[in-house]
């Protein structure tokens, strides 16, 4: 009991305390649960044997591997690894692991091979539609801006093309990464329809009483993306007019859509067969022909009528009828009897027609072989195709035949398939090395260039053969003859490789030869040999730059050495060193003596040799001598023998030395030996006696390398100053004996011994022959055959010269170009269609048409048709697709006819119009006349009804030519260039001259359409002359003379330079860099070495010296001695020549003047002081130089003795001992040879040896001291080659542009194919020249408008509409309109119109009933518009619009009103447009809003309704309280001059007036005041113009605020008060004393530049 009170206690909802516990105690159970079930054998599965162990050990699996396999496909094997791990992760023994559980380590895969590639591939599926992400949708904005993003998913498969089955995706992956599965997208916002205005009301829909008048408009664009769809597109409205006078007709006559085409029933067909044959059999039973002959020609007839037939079979043409109904209705629309429609003549019921056949072909072909038969990876695939054929031509259906020809890309597949050939570009040698090309306008070189060099260029050609690998590159060995064939070079792709490069031809190195050396002794020609008594002397010099180039070798150099014929020749001699010391004889102190000579040996070059070979020379005998004794006269020693006064002697010439001595100190009175006459103190000897008669050896250059049979061994290849070669050969070359200045003499007169060698070996370069290419094919003949043209058709190939010959080498004879005729061309087949006889008129069944009225049995109107077949021009037969492509549109096959009834008129056909006489506004004329029955009826003689005479204005013939667009560009004359040397080298190409350019002339007749302009007799163009500037290059002056060398010994600097003499202009070549000083001269500049013992200073001995204190008695004292200083020039012979004193060191100048002393007679003389000797290096003060003298004469007893004759001075830097050292020039300019203009060139310096102080001297200083030098002195440099712009010939002109009108142009371009580098002449800038093309009138054909819907003989139902086609012209421009012409100038235009064969000019059409309910014309459509957001597209194309709006003519018929439609189609040349909403000026409380789009168009809907502007501004509720009105913020303010006072609530309760501040004017003398009360701005003021105004100031706003100028007069009145306050305090205040400033005076005077170049 209490359990069950428990339980319902924790049951009843109104008991929560057990409840809360239960909730409490719900874990502890879901917890015991649990244990429960994890209990062992809780599942029913009791535990075997007690409780099993947890599992705690599984398998892991690493991935699969790659697939392996020795085949490819499906065969292959992968593993993966497989291991045992435990449940924390770490690995252990299998056998731990369950076995039975253990995974699979390896499985069949498929292994893919590289030519799976082709077979398999991805399938892309189409992106589904987009679709919100959902997270992002839940949280829409209110106002959607761009659109909502999304996501789209699209499927992807590997698939296996060929049987386009899916496979597994690992093998497309193989290939390619899988394409993306989803991507994001964007959902647009929604767009709701858009219409136009609508348009103007109509007419009354009724001339006289009520009816209705209607407006329309039309889409601009569609609903999109969910938005709301289209308002009404027509409003009604009634229309009254003046009553009616007549009856309104109730009832209209309506005819219905006519049937489809039937055929006649079994019956009536037979019935109408019988009849046929039965009226054949009485003709031919008529006729009664017997004759063979005409028999003959019956059968033939009718096998030829037969074949018609069957030609026809591709037009199953049958005729049958098809019928309408006719009815007549109220105004509701409602049938009633025809009775009602009192009409004379009812419309037709029933008419003839063909039965409309769909279009048959047959059954697809084979697939063709794949186009492709070889394998290429570049582009493996090719295609097949398949056909099929028409079997039967449609007729009378709208639908076109299916597509004939089926195209599909293929692969060769197949171990035959052999590789695609390839093509590759292969060149021709380089041809040889142009320096011409690079010289400038100016230049003298450009005549003589065989003696160029330096860097040029060269060309070669290139062409394009099929790359064969088994080929060898025939460009590196050129054994094998046989290249590759050239082929078209279209077949080639890549970069074309260069024709044209850099080269550099050697410059021949000038022989430089040193200075001659002084001529050597008299001596043997050949000391080994010494015969006879005749000798030489002889003087050398040597090469100091050996000479490269020219004929090689030594030849180019000048003679090296010179010989004199002489007597008593000797090759070894005795040459004095020096004398030893005056040896008095007997032994005595003084008196007469003799010095010994010291010799040595030398041979005739000068060198010392052993003594012995000097046995036979005379030894040198001892010189007498004098030393004096005391008191005697004392002379100084003999002077050095001067230079020989000429080097050889003639008859006016003789060479002379001499030598002079001094007197040192005189002789005393007593005894001593006096001094001798002044003639004693001079010796001269006479020197160089031999004559002048120099001879030498002259050679010539080395003549050519001659093969030498005498060396038959040394055939092989071998290199030889690096060049290869094939064989020795021999040179020669003369050498005569040549006397100077007189010519050549005996070989007698020089030295045999030393004459240069006449024959020499030489190599002879291998002998290259002429290789060329094989021939190319021969180019295809034309296959298609083009009419009227009757040229000669040529067939050509040619073949490339690949290596010239070379070196005797076979020429090239054989022709490198064939051409040849090409076979007979196939003559044009041209096709036309033959149409036969019309058949005979088919009417509509008796049974069917017998009911109607006035229908007769065997007349009135049917359909006929016809057989077409194709033949050729000739007249052959031709299949019929021959004329279907070739023959232009089909003729009609059938014809409306009419079997005239016995009522009917019949006239003639037309005839053709007469000719006009070419008379302005003269008339042409047809005729028809009447036939048979028709003459006696009075209808068919109505003219009106029945014309039979037509009038036609004749064409009107004035033309007139006027010029159209542009003048083109300046073009050349075209025409070859005659090219130098076959090379074409830069300026060669005709770039500039006289030209042409060109006008295009248009022709229009008299009523300003474009005609031919032959009419004009105009040949299309006005031509006129014009000038293509010819670029002038930058011009400078010859280079001046080389400056003398800034240093007269040791290194310096020369200068050369060019000055500009014109600027370039046109694209000439640029100027090089000018000197930036005068921008107006070029410098070179090369170091130059000055040779320090050029001139030198020559001193004689120095003079007696002159006592200037006389002391008569003794002669002696001191004094002043000089002598003669003179600077001359040295040579090899010593110094010869006078020269101007400024040519030498002014430093190193000797005394010309000394003070001396003279001693008495009884005094010690001294001789000269020695020279000073050397100080040691490095100089120090420590240590000392020192000269000495000798005593030559002792004093006597009372005389003064000798002093210490010897001097010595401390060394001193840079005074009396100097350092030395090399110091190296800057580098020169690039230096090139004379005959270069730019390549390799060396650039050099100087070495000079530097004294200590700075002074550069002779190199010999540091040469003595040993000195390294480790400097290089000549270094390789290189000068940029002014390589012009070379540009390829104009290519032909093309198509022109446009096929007709005025504004077609021809273009041909130009490339560059060598730019310009360095100073050459820069590309120009027209690479494309334009030129019109000859006007030409534009023809079509052009749809009429099409005629108002006619239903014949009734008022309203299925009628039908036309319009005609006109040949039209226009000159080509969007602005021209299309003039009417006639018809024969389109008879060459295949009649389309909009891109659509089919003509259609019928179409049916309904003409509404009064009182229908109808459907208005389609509108025009939309212009293409975008889905954009701020002017951007989103991408998802363009959409055009189009609808149709409804139109009613009863309000009782409303009920039968179709739906308005709506028609669509994407487009291409979209615009992004937006709206806006556009609000007129307010109008009281109102103005007008409108949507409008950014072109201007206003429209419906397109504007955010959310950002609508108001369109009334009325206030709620009114504004009735005196003087208050509604203002902009829809709030009711007063008017001005009164102030609001507003309910609690915030409405406006009443105006008051605001009290008024009188402010009296000047003008108001009397002191009256006037007031004037505040009105309503909009009210006109009625105060007096000219007196006093009276201010009133209305601080409050109409809301009850202060007005803005309150608050800044407040602000204004607080900063005066301030500025007041700040002026006392000032005023008030005690002044400090001012600091004085000093030095106001010395205050800096600033100056302000402004600019001017004079400050």
């Amino acid at each position: 009991m209490g359990l069950q009170a428990r339980r319902s206690a924790s049951q009843s909802p109104g008991a929560p305390g057990p409840r809360r516990g239960v909730l409490q105690l719900l874990p502890l159970l879901l917890l015991l649960l649990l244990l429960l079930l994890l209990r062992p054998g809780a599942c029913g599965a009791a535990a075997p044997g007690g409780a099993e162990a947890p599992t705690l050990y599984l398998w892991k699996t690493g991935p699969w591997g790659r697939c392996m396999g020795d085949e490819c496909g499906p065969g292959g094997i992968q593993t993966r690894a497989v291991w045992c791990a435990h449940v924390e992760g770490w690995t252990t023994l299998h056998t731990n692991c369950k076995q039975a559980e253990r995974p699979s380590n390896q499985q069949n895969c498929f292994k893919v091979c590289d030519w799976h590639k082709e077979l398999y591939d991805w399938r892309l599926g189409p992106w589904n539609q987009c679709q919100p992400v959902i997270s992002k949708s839940l949280e829409k904005p209110p106002e959607c801006i761009k659109g909502e993003e999304g996501i789209q998913v699209r499927e992807i498969t590997c698939i296996q093309k060929e049987k386009d089955i899916p496979a597994e995706d690992i093998i497309c992956e193989y290939f390619e990464p899988k394409p993306l599965l989803e991507q994001a997208c964007l959902i647009p916002c929604q767009q709701d329809c858009i219409v136009s205005e609508f348009s103007a009301w109509s007419e009354c829909s009724k001339t006289c009483g009520s009816g209705l008048q209607h407006r329309t408009r039309h889409v601009v664009a569609p609903p999109q993306f969910g938005g709301s769809g289209c308002p009404n597109l027509t409003e009604f409205q009634v229309c009254q007019s003046s009553p009616c006078e007549d009856e309104e007709s109730m009832y209209s006559l309506h005819v219905g859509p006519w049937s489809s085409c039937s055929m006649p029933h079994s019956r009536q067909v037979r019935q109408a067969r019988r009849r046929g044959k039965n009226k054949e059999r009485e003709k031919d039973r008529g006729k009664g022909v017997k004759d063979p002959e005409a028999r003959e020609l019956i059968k033939k007839k009718r096998n030829r009528n037969r074949q018609n037939r069957q030609e026809n079979k591709y037009w199953d043409i049958q005729i049958g009828y098809q019928t309408r109904e006719v009815m007549c209705t109220n105004k509701t629309g409602k049938a009633v009897d025809l009775s009602f429609c009192q009409q004379e003549k009812l419309p037709m019921a029933f008419q003839s027609c063909v039965i409309t056949k769909e279009c048959q072909v047959s059954e697809w072909s084979e697939w063709s072989p794949c186009s492709k038969t070889c394998h290429d990876m570049t582009s493996p695939r090719g295609t097949r195709v398949r056909t099929r054929i028409i079997r039967q031509f449609p007729i009378g259906s709208e639908k076109e035949c299916p597509e004939l020809e089926e195209k599909e890309p293929c692969v060769s597949q197949g171990d035959a398939v052999a590789p695609c050939a390839t093509y590759g570009w292969r060149t021709t040698e380089w041809a040889e090395c142009r320096v011409d090309p690079l010289l400038s306008q100016q230049d003298k070189r450009r005549g003589n260039q065989t003696a160029l060099c330096g860097g040029g260029v060269q060309t070669r050609e290139v062409y394009c053969v099929q790359a064969n690998e088994n080929l060898l590159s025939h460009l590196n060995t050129h054994k094998d003859k046989e290249a590759s064939k050239p082929v078209d070079l279209k077949s080639c792709t890549g970069p074309v490789p260069n024709t044209t490069q850099l080269c550099h031809i050697p410059c021949p190195i000038e022989c430089e030869v040193s200075p001659w050396s002084a001529w050597g002794p008299c001596t043997y020609e050949n000391c080994n040999d010494q015969q006879g008594k005749k000798g030489f002397k002889l003087r050398k010099r040597r090469i100091t730059n050996e000479p490269t180039g020219g004929s090689g070798g030594t030849g180019n150099c000048p003679h090296l050495l010179e010989a004199i014929p002489c007597e008593e020749p000797s090759c070894y001699e005795w040459k004095a060193v020096r004398l030893g010391d005056c040896e008095p004889d007997n032994g005595k102190e003084c008196g007469p003596g003799t010095q010994v000579q010291e010799v040595v040996c030398i041979n005739s070059d000068g060198e010392e040799v052993d003594r012995q070979l000097c046995r036979d020379a005379i030894f040198p005998i001892p010189v007498a001598c004098y030393a004096p004794c005391p008191k005697d006269c004392v002379l100084s020693t003999w002077s050095a023998w001067s230079s020989c006064s000429h080097t050889c002697s003639g008859k006016t010439t003789e060479g002379k030395q001499i030598r002079a001595r001094s007197i040192l100190a005189y002789a005393g009175d007593e005894g001593g030996a006096h001094c001798p006459n002044s003639s004693a103190l001079q010796e001269v000897r006479s020197c160089n006696e031999h004559p002048c008669t120099v001879y030498h050896w002259q050679t010539g250059p080395w003549g050519q390398c001659i093969e030498d049979t005498s060396v038959s061994s040394f055939n092989t290849t071998t290199t030889w100053n690096g060049e290869a070669s094939c064989s020795v050969g021999m040179q020669t070359r003369k050498v005569i004996c040549v006397r100077v200045n007189v010519g050549q003499v005996g070989p007698k007169k020089c030295p045999e011994s030393l004459r240069p060698e006449t024959v020499r070996p030489c190599l002879l370069p291998c002998r290259k022959d002429c290789i060329v290419t094989p021939y190319s094919d021969w180019t295809s003949c034309p296959n298609s055959c083009k009419e009227g043209d009757s040229g000669v058709r040529k067939q050509s190939r040619h073949r490339v010269i690949i290596q010239q010959p070379a070196n005797g080498g076979r020429d090239c004879t054989d022709p490198l170009y064939e051409e040849k005729v090409c076979e007979a061309p196939q003559v044009c087949q041209s096709y036309r269609w033959k149409t036969h006889k019309w058949r005979r008129c088919q009417l509509v069944p008796w049974s069917v048409r017998q009911d109607s009225p006035g229908a007769q049995e065997g007349c009135g109107p049917g359909r006929q048709a016809r057989a077409i077949t194709c033949r050729k021009q000739d007249g052959g037969q031709a299949g019929i697709h021959e004329c279907l492509w070739y023959a232009g549109p089909v003729p009609a096959l059938t014809q409306a006819c009419q079997i005239p009834c016995q009522d009917d008129c019949q006239f003639t056909s037309w005839s053709k119009f007469s000719s006009c006489n070419g008379d302005c506004g003269a008339v042409r004329t047809r005729k028809r006349t009447i036939v048979g029955k028709s003459k006696k009826k009075e209808k068919c003689k109505n003219s009106h009804l029945y014309p039979l005479i037509e009038t036609q204005y004749c064409p009107c013939d004035k033309y007139n030519a006027q010029p159209v667009g542009n003048w083109s560009d300046c073009i050349l004359p075209e025409g070859k260039v005659e090219v130098l040397l076959g090379v074409k080298t830069q300026g060669d190409t005709k770039e500039c001259g006289q030209g042409y350019r060109y006008q295009a002339m248009a022709c229009y007749d008299q009523n300003g359409r474009l005609v031919e302009t032959s009419r004009c007799n105009s040949h299309g163009y006005i031509e006129e002359a014009c000038i293509i500037p010819c670029p002038s290059d930058c011009k400078l002056s010859e280079w001046s003379n080389w400056s003398r060398c800034s240093k007269s010994c040791g290194s310096g600097v020369k200068v050369r330079s060019k000055w500009l003499r014109e600027k370039p202009y046109n694209g000439g070549r640029p100027c090089p860099k000018l000197d930036h000083v005068n921008q107006a001269q070029v410098y070179e500049v090369v170091p130059c070495h000055s040779d320090c013992n050029q001139y030198i200073w020559v001193t004689e001995p120095w003079s007696i010296c002159k006592v200037t204190f006389v002391n008569m008695r003794d002669n002696c004292g001191e004094g002043v001695q000089t002598r003669k200083v003179r600077c001359m020039q040295n040579t090899a012979d010593g110094p010869s020549d006078h020269v101007e004193d400024y040519l030498c060191d002014p430093e190193e100048m000797p005394l010309g003047s000394r003070e001396c002393k003279l001693p008495c007679p009884e005094d010690c003389v001294i001789s000269e002081w020695s020279p000073w000797t050397r100080c040691t290096l490095p100089c120090s003060q420590s240590s000392f130089r020192q000269r000495s003298a000798d005593p030559i004469r002792q004093p006597a007893d009372e005389g003064r003795a000798c002093p210490n004759a010897v001097e010595k001075e401390p060394c001193n830097l840079n005074k009396n001992c100097f350092h030395y050292d090399y110091n190296v020039t800057d580098w020169s300019t690039c230096q090139l040879s004379e005959k270069a203009v730019c390549g390799n060139g060396i650039k050099t310096r100087m070495l000079d040896c530097v004294r200590s102080d700075g002074k550069s001297v002779d190199l010999k200083y540091c040469e003595e001291l040993g000195l390294e030098k480790t400097w290089q002195m000549n270094t390789s440099c290189m000068v940029e080659c002014p390589v012009n712009c070379q540009l390829s010939d104009w290519s032909p002109w093309s198509e022109c542009s446009q096929t007709c009108g005025l504004t077609g142009k021809m273009i041909r371009r130009r490339t560059v194919t060598q730019p310009f580098q360095g100073d050459g002449r820069p590309c120009p800038a027209l690479m494309e020249q334009s030129k019109p093309c000859p006007v030409k009138p534009c023809y079509q054909w052009q749809y009429g408008q099409w005629s108002l819907c006619q239903v014949q003989d009734a008022q309203c139902g299925e009628g039908t509409r036309t319009r005609n086609i006109s040949c039209v012209v226009s000159d080509g421009s969007t602005d021209d309109f299309n003039k009417v012409v006639d018809e024969e100038f389109c008879t060459d235009i295949e009649p389309i119109i909009d891109g659509n064969k089919k003509m259609v000019l019928e179409e049916t059409c309904t003409k509404p009933c009064p009182g229908d309910c109808y459907l208005k014309d389609w509108s025009s459509w939309s212009l293409c518009q975008l889905t954009c957001v701020n002017g951007e597209d989103l991408g998802f194309g363009g959409i055009q619009v189009r609808s149709r709006a409804v139109i009613i003519q009863e309000l009782e018929n409303q009920h039968l009103c179709p739906e308005q439609m709506l028609e669509t189609k994407s487009c291409n040349d979209g615009q992004c447009y937006e709206y806006k909403w556009m609000a007129s000026a307010w109008k009281g409380s109102s103005r007008t809003v409108w949507c409008q789009r950014s072109d201007g168009i206003n429209v419906t809907g397109g504007c955010l309704v959310v950002r609508q502007p108001d369109a009334d501004r009325s206030c709620n509720p009114p504004c009735s309280q005196p003087h208050s009105y509604c203002s902009e913020m829809r709030t009711c303010s007063c008017e001005e001059g009164y102030t609001e006072v507003m309910s609690s609530n915030g409405t406006l309760e009443q105006c008051t007036l605001i009290p008024v501040v009188v402010i009296p004017t000047v003008e108001d003398k009397r002191g009256d005041v006037k007031t004037s009360r505040a009105v309503h701005p909009t009210q006109s003021s009625s105060n007096p113009t000219g007196r006093g105004r009276t201010w009133f100031l209305q601080p409050f706003g109409p809301d009850g605020r202060l007005k803005t100028w309150v608050y800044g007069v407040a602000a204004g009145a607080f900063v005066l008060l301030i500025f007041i306050v700040s002026m006392i305090y000032l005023a008030c205040k005690k002044p400090k004393k001012p600091q004085r400033r000093q030095n106001n005076r010395l205050k800096p005077l600033t100056l302000a530049y402004d600019g001017d170049a004079d400050m």
